[in-house]
C-alpha cells in the first residue's frame, strides 16, 4: 500500500481542464462517461481538489480505436 501511494504522490495529476484539453471532451462528456465506468475516476488531491492522474488518461487514451486502423 505504502509503495502505490508514494507512486501516486509522485505521479502527476490533471486537472479537469487539462483532461478536456488532452482529450478533446466536454466537462459533461468526462462525467457522463465515468458514472458509465467508461472513464477513469479521478482522485482527491486536497478537501476540494481532484485531479486524474496522468497515467490514466494516457492508458484510457491508448485504449481508444484509433481512426487510422
Amino acid at each position: 500500500m505504502a509503495e502505490i501511494m508514494k507512486r501516486l504522490v509522485a505521479e502527476k495529476h490533471l486537472r479537469r481542464r487539462a483532461v478536456q484539453d488532452v482529450t478533446g471532451l466536454s466537462r459533461s462528456t468526462i462525467y457522463d462517461l465515468m458514472s458509465k465506468g467508461l472513464f477513469p475516476r479521478p482522485v482527491k488531491l486536497t478537501g476540494k481538489a481532484v485531479g486524474w492522474p496522468e497515467t490514466a488518461i494516457a492508458d484510457w487514451l491508448n485504449s481508444r480505436p484509433s481512426n487510422s486502423e
